[in-house]
């Protein structure tokens, strides 16, 4: 349950060519506003996933018979970098209740780096359609742990996992993870890093959105 959302062309490929680009990166506005377009589309195409239900509509001249989603869903995400594409998805899923996730990479004399999460909240999921935005999937250890302690709060019905850009690699070891989680992913890369970065990739997606930070 992998879709490529820039494996066939439409304007995706084009958010993302403006995403890699070290030129168009410079105006940090515009940066944001592509992710949050690929959340956008991505919204979209999740909703067609959904469980519906029937209800009435009364319109100025008669009642109707409608579809409309059965279970509103969470949208969850991964501080900081993850606030711009999360924000496209709730664009369009604007009566879902949301989460939040604190975690870094936290990097040691020889750049080897473990996981450090700090902090989560987020309603109950029990019963309700699950959907977690990470913009870059590398390895996949922050959203492995993210994940682990978000499913602490409830089963969800589904689980959909939002990504601009992922590595081979990190789809694979979420795929393993969680096989029935679906994955909406704007590109998909073919190497990692000695460090752990995705190749070609795009650089640091919070540093791009907010600006460079201290702490590494």
């Amino acid at each position: 349950m992998l879709y490529i959302l820039s494996e066939n062309f439409s304007l995706v490929n084009s958010w993302i060519n403006d995403l890699r680009d070290v030129e168009v990166q410079r105006d940090r506005m515009r940066f944001r506003r592509n992710m949050e377009r690929i959340g956008e589309v991505a919204a979209l195409e999740i909703s067609k996933r959904l469980e519906q239900k029937e209800i009435e509509i009364i319109t100025p001249l008669e009642s109707i018979k409608a579809k409309e989603i059965a279970v509103q869903p969470v949208l969850t995400t991964i501080l900081r970098a993850g606030v711009p594409l999360f924000q496209g998805v709730l664009n369009y899923f604007d009566k879902a209740d949301c989460g939040f996730v604190a975690a870094y990479r936290k990097h040691d004399s020889n750049d080897y780096f473990s996981i450090k999460q700090d902090y989560l909240t987020c309603p109950d999921l029990t019963g309700r359609p699950l959907i977690v935005v990470d913009p870059m999937l590398a390895t996949g250890a922050s959203l492995i742990e993210a994940v682990k302690d978000l499913l602490t709060h409830g089963k969800p019905s589904q689980m959909h996992i939002v990504s601009a850009v992922a590595s081979e690699q990190g789809i694979e070891v979420i795929r393993n993870a969680y096989p029935d989680a679906y994955l909406w992913i704007g590109a998909v890369d073919g190497a990692l890093t000695d460090k752990g970065y995705i190749k070609p990739g795009l650089g640091d997606a919070g540093d791009l959105s907010y600006g460079e930070k201290l702490q590494r």
